[in-house]
Protein backbone atom coordinates (compact mmCIF):
# COMPACT_ATOMS: atom_id res chain seq x y z
CA UNK A 1 0.00 0.00 0.00
CA UNK A 2 1.08 3.67 -0.36
CA UNK A 3 0.01 6.99 0.87
CA UNK A 4 -3.64 8.85 0.82
CA UNK A 5 -4.61 11.80 2.75
CA UNK A 6 -8.12 12.40 1.94
CA UNK A 7 -9.43 16.33 2.98
CA UNK A 8 -13.08 16.59 4.10
CA UNK A 9 -13.36 20.40 2.80
CA UNK A 10 -11.96 23.55 3.44
CA UNK A 11 -10.86 26.47 1.08
CA UNK A 12 -7.58 26.24 0.07
CA UNK A 13 -7.47 29.52 -1.42
CA UNK A 14 -8.45 31.20 2.21
CA UNK A 15 -5.63 28.75 4.02
CA UNK A 16 -8.10 26.96 5.86
CA UNK A 17 -6.27 23.53 5.28
CA UNK A 18 -2.65 25.20 5.15
CA UNK A 19 -1.37 22.70 7.92
CA UNK A 20 -2.92 19.64 6.05
CA UNK A 21 -1.43 20.70 3.08
CA UNK A 22 2.05 21.19 5.16
CA UNK A 23 1.68 17.66 6.18
CA UNK A 24 1.25 16.35 2.42
CA UNK A 25 4.20 18.02 1.13
CA UNK A 26 6.13 16.22 4.23
CA UNK A 27 4.84 12.87 3.48
CA UNK A 28 6.70 12.82 0.38
CA UNK A 29 10.26 13.18 2.26
CA UNK A 30 11.41 15.71 -0.57
CA UNK A 31 13.01 19.13 0.13
CA UNK A 32 11.27 20.55 -3.17
CA UNK A 33 8.72 18.14 -4.46
CA UNK A 34 7.01 18.09 -7.56
CA UNK A 35 3.49 18.80 -6.73
CA UNK A 36 0.56 18.07 -9.88
CA UNK A 37 -2.69 19.69 -9.42
CA UNK A 38 -5.56 17.80 -11.48
CA UNK A 39 -8.82 20.31 -11.52
CA UNK A 40 -11.16 18.54 -13.67
CA UNK A 41 -13.71 18.12 -11.23
CA UNK A 42 -14.39 22.24 -11.64
CA UNK A 43 -13.77 21.68 -14.99
CA UNK A 44 -10.14 22.98 -14.61
CA UNK A 45 -10.88 26.53 -13.23
CA UNK A 46 -7.99 28.93 -13.38
CA UNK A 47 -8.18 30.17 -9.85
CA UNK A 48 -7.99 26.95 -8.08
CA UNK A 49 -4.67 26.39 -10.63
CA UNK A 50 -3.64 29.29 -9.31
CA UNK A 51 -4.51 28.90 -5.82
CA UNK A 52 -2.32 25.81 -5.50
CA UNK A 53 0.65 27.16 -7.55
CA UNK A 54 -0.24 29.63 -4.39
CA UNK A 55 -0.23 27.50 -1.03
CA UNK A 56 2.05 23.94 -3.00
CA UNK A 57 4.68 26.34 -4.67
CA UNK A 58 5.56 29.79 -3.16
CA UNK A 59 3.95 28.80 0.55
CA UNK A 60 5.57 25.00 0.94
CA UNK A 61 8.43 25.04 -1.36
CA UNK A 62 6.81 22.49 -4.10
CA UNK A 63 7.36 22.78 -8.10
CA UNK A 64 3.81 22.61 -9.16
CA UNK A 65 1.77 21.65 -12.53
CA UNK A 66 -1.71 21.48 -13.20
CA UNK A 67 -3.00 19.11 -15.69
CA UNK A 68 -6.31 20.56 -17.69
CA UNK A 69 -8.04 16.69 -18.45
CA UNK A 70 -11.63 18.96 -18.86
CA UNK A 71 -10.07 21.27 -21.31
CA UNK A 72 -7.21 20.44 -22.76
CA UNK A 73 -5.91 17.82 -24.99
CA UNK A 74 -3.00 15.63 -24.30
CA UNK A 75 -0.89 12.74 -25.76
CA UNK A 76 -1.08 9.54 -23.56
CA UNK A 77 2.66 10.51 -23.15
CA UNK A 78 2.08 13.65 -21.78
CA UNK A 79 -0.47 12.60 -19.51
CA UNK A 80 1.95 9.86 -18.32
CA UNK A 81 4.98 12.13 -17.58
CA UNK A 82 2.82 14.52 -15.45
CA UNK A 83 1.49 11.86 -13.18
CA UNK A 84 4.36 9.33 -12.91
CA UNK A 85 7.27 12.66 -12.62
CA UNK A 86 4.96 13.97 -9.71
CA UNK A 87 6.06 13.39 -5.87
CA UNK A 88 2.47 14.02 -5.22
CA UNK A 89 -1.29 14.32 -6.68
CA UNK A 90 -3.60 16.59 -5.24
CA UNK A 91 -7.16 16.72 -6.39
CA UNK A 92 -9.05 18.90 -6.44
CA UNK A 93 -13.45 19.23 -5.78
CA UNK A 94 -16.36 20.00 -7.99
CA UNK A 95 -18.13 17.30 -9.86
CA UNK A 96 -16.98 13.94 -9.04
CA UNK A 97 -19.42 12.77 -11.70
CA UNK A 98 -17.87 14.11 -14.46
CA UNK A 99 -13.96 13.98 -12.79
CA UNK A 100 -13.92 10.30 -13.33
CA UNK A 101 -15.87 10.47 -16.18
CA UNK A 102 -12.98 11.92 -17.84
CA UNK A 103 -10.47 10.07 -16.37
CA UNK A 104 -11.39 6.53 -17.42
CA UNK A 105 -12.09 8.22 -20.86
CA UNK A 106 -8.33 9.01 -20.67
CA UNK A 107 -6.58 6.10 -18.44
CA UNK A 108 -5.66 8.76 -15.63
CA UNK A 109 -7.48 6.69 -13.11
CA UNK A 110 -5.46 3.63 -14.18
CA UNK A 111 -1.92 5.82 -13.95
CA UNK A 112 -3.40 7.23 -10.77
CA UNK A 113 -3.69 3.43 -9.51
CA UNK A 114 0.20 2.79 -10.73
CA UNK A 115 1.25 5.82 -8.96
CA UNK A 116 0.16 5.18 -5.96
CA UNK A 117 1.69 1.48 -5.66
CA UNK A 118 5.76 2.90 -6.88
CA UNK A 119 4.85 5.72 -4.00
CA UNK A 120 3.38 8.60 -5.33
CA UNK A 121 1.69 10.72 -2.11
CA UNK A 122 -1.91 10.86 -3.52
CA UNK A 123 -4.16 13.66 -1.86
CA UNK A 124 -7.03 16.07 -2.75
CA UNK A 125 -10.41 17.34 -1.42
CA UNK A 126 -14.04 16.74 -1.26
CA UNK A 127 -14.31 15.10 -5.14
CA UNK A 128 -10.55 14.97 -4.87
CA UNK A 129 -11.05 12.61 -1.23
CA UNK A 130 -13.83 10.62 -3.18
CA UNK A 131 -12.34 9.08 -5.90
CA UNK A 132 -9.82 6.69 -3.65
CA UNK A 133 -12.65 5.24 -1.88
CA UNK A 134 -14.43 2.12 -2.97
CA UNK A 135 -17.88 4.45 -3.06
CA UNK A 136 -18.62 7.82 -2.38
CA UNK A 137 -21.77 10.24 -1.12
CA UNK A 138 -21.66 12.50 -3.56
CA UNK A 139 -23.70 15.50 -4.38
CA UNK A 140 -22.72 15.55 -8.12
CA UNK A 141 -26.43 15.72 -9.58
CA UNK A 142 -26.83 19.27 -7.84
CA UNK A 143 -23.92 20.54 -10.07
CA UNK A 144 -26.26 20.12 -13.36
CA UNK A 145 -28.72 22.01 -11.93
CA UNK A 146 -31.25 19.43 -10.37
CA UNK A 147 -34.08 20.55 -8.04
CA UNK A 148 -33.65 20.00 -4.58
CA UNK A 149 -30.49 18.78 -3.45
CA UNK A 150 -29.69 15.15 -4.30
CA UNK A 151 -27.03 12.78 -2.89
CA UNK A 152 -25.73 9.86 -5.10
CA UNK A 153 -23.90 6.40 -4.41
CA UNK A 154 -20.99 7.15 -6.96
CA UNK A 155 -18.68 4.16 -7.95
CA UNK A 156 -15.02 5.23 -7.54
CA UNK A 157 -11.24 4.08 -8.17
CA UNK A 158 -11.38 1.74 -4.66
CA UNK A 159 -7.99 2.56 -3.44
CA UNK A 160 -9.52 2.57 -0.29
CA UNK A 161 -12.09 0.24 1.21
CA UNK A 162 -15.86 1.96 1.96
CA UNK A 163 -17.94 4.40 1.24
CA UNK A 164 -16.60 8.14 1.98
CA UNK A 165 -18.12 11.26 3.01
CA UNK A 166 -16.68 14.38 2.94
CA UNK A 167 -18.14 17.48 4.32
CA UNK A 168 -19.33 15.63 6.60
CA UNK A 169 -20.89 18.76 8.70
CA UNK A 170 -22.33 20.19 5.99
CA UNK A 171 -26.35 20.78 5.07
CA UNK A 172 -28.18 17.11 6.06
CA UNK A 173 -25.45 15.05 4.86
CA UNK A 174 -24.80 13.03 8.07
CA UNK A 175 -28.46 11.25 8.03
CA UNK A 176 -27.83 11.16 4.35
CA UNK A 177 -24.96 9.39 4.67
CA UNK A 178 -26.58 7.10 6.95
CA UNK A 179 -29.23 5.87 5.53
CA UNK A 180 -26.56 5.24 2.60
CA UNK A 181 -24.47 2.94 4.55
CA UNK A 182 -27.70 1.12 6.06
CA UNK A 183 -27.68 -2.55 4.40
CA UNK A 184 -24.81 -1.57 2.31
CA UNK A 185 -22.67 -4.34 3.55
CA UNK A 186 -19.61 -1.32 3.22
CA UNK A 187 -17.86 0.95 6.03
CA UNK A 188 -18.66 4.42 6.18
CA UNK A 189 -15.37 6.92 5.99
CA UNK A 190 -16.57 10.68 7.34
CA UNK A 191 -14.68 13.76 7.33
CA UNK A 192 -15.58 17.36 8.02
CA UNK A 193 -14.45 20.39 6.98
CA UNK A 194 -10.97 21.41 7.62
CA UNK A 195 -10.07 17.85 9.01
CA UNK A 196 -8.10 14.94 6.96
CA UNK A 197 -7.34 11.38 7.35
CA UNK A 198 -3.95 9.71 6.17
CA UNK A 199 -3.82 6.66 5.26
CA UNK A 200 -0.21 5.10 5.01
CA UNK A 201 0.91 1.67 4.53
CA UNK A 202 -1.24 -0.23 6.81
CA UNK A 203 -2.00 2.83 9.02
CA UNK A 204 -3.99 5.77 9.40
CA UNK A 205 -4.08 8.81 11.89
CA UNK A 206 -6.49 11.86 11.93
CA UNK A 207 -5.32 15.70 11.74
CA UNK A 208 -7.48 19.41 11.79
CA UNK A 209 -6.70 22.43 11.57
CA UNK A 210 -9.71 23.17 13.81
CA UNK A 211 -10.73 21.22 17.21
CA UNK A 212 -13.76 20.88 16.28
CA UNK A 213 -13.39 19.40 13.01
CA UNK A 214 -13.57 15.64 13.31
CA UNK A 215 -13.78 12.15 10.93
CA UNK A 216 -16.16 9.54 12.02
CA UNK A 217 -16.87 5.70 10.90
CA UNK A 218 -20.57 5.32 10.44
CA UNK A 219 -20.92 0.92 10.66
CA UNK A 220 -24.15 -1.09 10.05
CA UNK A 221 -24.41 -3.37 12.67
CA UNK A 222 -27.09 -5.68 14.20
CA UNK A 223 -27.91 -3.07 16.86
CA UNK A 224 -28.33 -0.53 14.09
CA UNK A 225 -26.12 1.96 12.38
CA UNK A 226 -23.28 2.76 15.01
CA UNK A 227 -21.27 6.27 14.78
CA UNK A 228 -17.91 6.43 16.40
CA UNK A 229 -15.75 9.61 16.48
CA UNK A 230 -11.96 8.77 15.55
CA UNK A 231 -9.57 10.39 18.19
CA UNK A 232 -6.57 13.06 16.97
CA UNK A 233 -3.10 11.02 17.61
CA UNK A 234 0.38 12.15 17.04
CA UNK A 235 1.56 8.59 15.83
CA UNK A 236 -0.67 6.06 13.37
CA UNK A 237 -2.83 3.56 14.39
CA UNK A 238 -3.41 -0.19 12.22
CA UNK A 239 -5.61 0.47 10.15
CA UNK A 240 -7.65 -2.60 11.30
CA UNK A 241 -8.78 -0.84 13.98
CA UNK A 242 -10.74 1.23 11.57
CA UNK A 243 -12.24 -1.50 9.93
Amino acid sequence: MGTIVVIGGGELSELETLEIDREVVNLTNKLKPKALFIPTASNDALGYCDSFASVYGDRLGCETRSLLLATNSYTHEEIVDAIMSADLIYVGGGNTAKMLEIWRKTGVDTLLKEAYASGTVLSGLSAGSICWFEYGHSDSEAFEGNKGWKYIKLEAMGLLRGIHCPHYDEDNRSEDFMRMVQGSGLPGIAVENNCAMIFKDNEYKVISTKDTAKAYTIIDSDQGVIVSELTQHSKFKPLSDLY
